[in-house]
């Protein structure tokens, strides 16, 4: 995979190049300005310094790499291009859109390749984590995060987006898949007055992924991570830490909880990775471009000008953010107090109604007119309340129930899931017979187990307990424990909801009862 390549520029990243280019073997010149550092530089590699017109006069030279001031890249990529030379050009691949899609297009006519140095695509724990998320690893991409961030080197012919964000930039639209529909920046001069020193740039992608990247170079420590969260997990890239601990895979998931999301954290677990160089693999891959025509590099220049736009589109908003003049706001109205009682946003509440504090209703429930929830309830998902419905205090009505007008709860009654009140004996679709509703009354304590049914015109007794699937077709006494279809008492419940023994002694609180003329009262 042997070319003859030469370098133009030898900076602080163009001599890391020249090092690289001449321990493939692949070094043929230096060109730069300082022409005895390029010598020196290339002297030990075998090559030596030479003017930029030789070079691309040359025809043994057949590709060449640019490590020079942005502002250069446009003049001297097309020079080459034009020359019949494949270009390798550093980021970013110019400093305006319309240069990066000239430079695509004089490749193309040329038939020569142009690949854009994003060096991070090429990192082993990049590549690694772009396989992983395309697999579905992590399931939907959800958010990425990038922090670059750093104490020096300070620029004065870029700001902080320019020199560090175009890497995160590349890596985020690989991620993504695709371009972003919405870029916001914000960015704080503070060294120079025009010159931001911190930025951080907001992307929101067609798919509703989201993204940001926050760069400086005014930080106290080093970082350079790259946060990957999906629905099923989440990546971490750490080029600070050790090639073990590089890519990390953390298996975090949130847990819906009445409505609320709950963190469940998971131990981290390191991603094997295959140790290389990233500029040494960057630049095999920029020779294998050189030397083999159906192969294509990853990171082209239509790339380079996918990363441009968003950098020229983040510059504009930096710029807007920057000159925006400070303008005095007038305080937002007040808004009205917030309900004493919590309504999801899925929910509805007719008025007049009235909802005591601390309740909750949660997702798709419809409290209908003139109905009375007392407080501290908890109503649960797909309930129908009323209309003309009574609820006592401290109540919870488990999911997909309907609580009928003429139906009655004092307070603390519990109603399991899917169980059902009716409100007439004989309904039939075709004849309305809303003048026959018979009421029905749970009184306080009762418990009414899930996919149970009870019969209209029927009471329910204190602390009572309906089993599951029972179906309640007459009064059932307090504290009785009923089950079947119809329901028949078994046994006897205390107030804490275990059932009697023989001793009537409550084995929770050690609470006292007595049998009176086959009913259960409390012991004096």
């Amino acid at each position: 995979m042997v070319a003859n390549i030469a370098v133009v520029g030898c900076g602080y990243w163009g001599s890391k190049i020249v090092r690289v280019m001449g321990e493939l073997g692949a070094l043929a010149c230096v060109v730069d300005a300082d022409v005895p550092k390029a010598d020196a530089l290339a002297r030990p590699y075998g090559a030596r310094g030479r003017a930029l017109a030789d070079v691309l006069a040359d025809p043994a030279i057949e590709g060449v790499a640019i490590a020079t001031p942005a502002a250069t890249h446009a003049e001297i990529a097309h020079a080459a291009l034009e020359a019949g030379k494949h270009c390798f050009v550093e980021k970013p691949i110019t400093l305006r859109v319309a240069e990066a899609e000239a430079l695509v297009a004089a490749a193309a006519n040329a038939g020569r390749k142009l690949m854009v140095g994003h060096l991070l695509q090429y990192h082993p724990a990049f590549l690694e984590l772009l396989r992983l998320v395309r697999a579905g690893e992590i399931g939907r991409l959800q958010y990425i995060g990038s922090n670059r961030m750093n104490f020096g080197r300070f620029r004065r012919e870029e700001n902080s987006l320019w020199s560090f964000a175009p890497h995160d930039i590349s890596m985020l639209l690989a991620l993504a898949g695709e371009e972003p529909v919405s870029v916001a920046a914000f960015g704080a001069p503070v060294l120079h007055p025009t010159i931001a020193d911190v930025t951080t740039t907001h992307l929101v992608f067609p798919s509703g992924v989201k993204a940001h990247v926050h760069v400086s170079w005014l930080h106290p420590i080093k970082e350079q991570t790259l946060t990957v969260v999906g629905e099923r997990g989440m990546f971490v890239f750490n080029d600070g830490l050790s090639w073990e601990r590089k890519l990390m895979r953390y298996a975090h998931r949130i847990e819906w909880i009445d409505g609320h999301p709950q963190p469940v954290p998971a131990e981290p677990t390191p991603v094997t990775l295959a140790q290389a160089e990233p500029l040494k693999l960057e630049l095999q891959h920029f020779l294998r471009c050189v030397n083999e025509p159906d192969f294509l590099p990853r990171t082209n220049g239509a790339e380079g000008t996918r990363v441009l736009r968003v950098l020229a589109a983040a510059d504009v908003a930096l710029a807007r953010a920057v000159e925006a003049p400070e303008v005095p706001q007038a305080p937002p109205p007040a808004l009205p107090p917030a309900p004493p009682f919590f309504l999801h946003e899925t929910a509805f509440c007719d008025q007049p109604s009235k909802i005591g504090a601390g309740t909750k209703i949660w997702h798709f429930s419809h409290v209908l007119p003139n109905s009375e929830i007392g407080e501290k309830c908890v109503i649960g998902q797909n309930v129908v309340i009323g209309p003309d419905v009574k609820i006592g205090a401290r109540c919870k009505i488990q999911n997909n129930v309907s609580v009928y007008k003429g139906v009655t709860l004092e307070d603390g009654v519990f109603c399991g899931p899917s169980m059902v009140f009716t409100n007439v004996d004989n309904p039939r679709a075709e004849i309305e017979r809303k003048t026959e509703y018979r009421p029905t009354l749970v009184k306080r304590g009762a418990t009414i187990g899930a996919n149970a049914t009870i019969v209209c015109g029927t009471t329910l007794g204190r602390y009572c307990f309906v089993g599951a699937g029972a179906v309640v077709t007459r009064d059932v006494p307090d504290f009785a424990l009923v089950v079947g279809s119809p329901a028949r008492r078994i046994g006897w419940m205390s107030k804490a909801g275990m059932r009697l023994g023989a001793d009537l002694v409550c084995p929770h609180d050690r609470s006292r009862y007595r049998e009176v003329d086959g009913l259960l009262v409390e012991a004096d």
